[in-house]
């Protein structure tokens, strides 16, 4: 068993599996007992055709003691401790990783065959991120220290003194240099074993966004111009064309949030933004943001970010696609949670699917 995930036993033979912490727990009625022997001999020193011998022996009247096994493998709470590490990773990677592998290991509940099946997605993934503020940089730095594989990264501005309260990738020596320059020099200092490339670059229209994703297994939409809906909606057809998920977050004052959208699965952002103006009354103001920011709204939003493109690229865990979530910092009751139906008449998205991610 993963140690995450140990067994308890409760006195009517019920067997709770899976860390409660995870919200992944599992309950398992064991009136005879049969199941609990099985988790107890998971212990790492058999196979399981010697578990279910051994199994057998202790509960002669057990109908299939292979069957009780083999679904117990299936569920995704135990590991094969005699795997051996992919031959793909170098031991600095698996050292360098190894709180990563332990994380997917822990959340992940379909069967591997070594665990490190998330963490070589990443080091094959490539990813373009998009602005470098106060959520790109926060964003950009999480996706690199996570170990995906190439990273590029895109701004058309410049630092300045405003900036350092809470863009993570510049100091003071950065005033007046091109974000985009001093993002790239900092990620290399962050991660030496991944790729990481960068351009000064403004997005004027969809074709430009289209350009720059070209090749790119996701896209981090980090930027709020030329304007924050727009470039959203340029994102949303431009991802749809190339077939690559995309992640855009921001933070108006303590509103955090974080949107996830996959070409052929569930809502694409126009029809989710199309429901929420349905949904509001007529003539609602809407804001967008202002020059409201801290250091935490902005790391937060850009750890949202990154953590959607990192359950897009490896489906560990398995994110809530064509959904806006988020929280606020001054209202701890306050938890953003967005999900309307595709437009039926929507050329992206009138036709949807279940979530297939690796």
């Amino acid at each position: 068993m993963k140690l995450e995930h140990r067994p308890h036993r409760y006195d009517d033979g019920t067997i709770r599996i899976g860390g409660e912490v995870y919200g992944i727990a599992a309950e398992i009625e064991d009136p005879y007992g049969w199941v609990w022997t099985a988790l107890s001999l998971m212990d790492g020193t058999r196979s399981p055709g010697q578990i279910a011998e051994r199994l057998s022996d202790a509960h002669p009247k057990v109908p299939d003691a292979a069957s009780i096994v083999e679904q117990l493998v299936a569920s995704g709470y135990v590991e094969d401790v005699a795997a051996m590490p992919p031959g793909e990773l170098e031991e600095r990677e698996l050292d360098r990783y190894s709180r990563n592998h332990a994380f997917f290991r822990a959340v992940d509940l379909a069967p591997r065959g070594h665990g490190w099946e998330a963490q070589l997605r990443l080091k094959t993934a490539r990813v373009v991120v998009l602005g470098l503020g106060g959520t790109g940089s926060h964003a950009a730095w999480a996706l690199a220290a996570a170990g995906v594989g190439a990273i590029h990264c895109v701004d058309p501005d410049l630092v300045e003194l405003s900036n350092l309260n809470r863009q993570i990738l510049y100091c003071e020596d950065d005033v007046g240099r091109p974000k985009a320059d001093a993002a790239v020099a900092r990620l290399r200092t962050v991660n030496s074993d991944i790729t990481v490339t960068g351009e000064r670059l403004r997005i004027s229209s969809r074709e430009d966004l289209g350009d720059l994703i070209t090749g790119c297994d996701a896209l981090a939409l980090c930027a709020d111009r030329p304007d924050g809906h727009r470039i959203r909606v340029w994102a949303n057809r431009a991802c749809a064309a190339a077939g690559i998920p995309w992640a855009g977050g921001g933070y108006n004052g303590p509103l955090v949030t974080v949107g996830m959208f996959a070409p052929g699965v569930g809502t694409c952002y126009e029809c989710l933004s199309a429901g929420e103006e349905a949904r509001r009354r007529p003539r609602t103001p809407v804001d967008l943001g202002g020059p409201g920011a801290i250091a935490t709204s902005a790391g937060l939003s850009g750890q949202l970010v990154a953590h959607a493109v990192l359950g897009l690229l490896t489906g560990v865990p398995l994110p809530p696609v064509g959904t806006i979530q988020g929280v606020n910092l001054v209202a701890p009751d306050h938890h953003v949670w967005v999900r309307h139906p595709p437009r039926p008449d929507c050329p992206i998205c009138g036709s949807r699917t279940e979530l297939d991610l690796p």
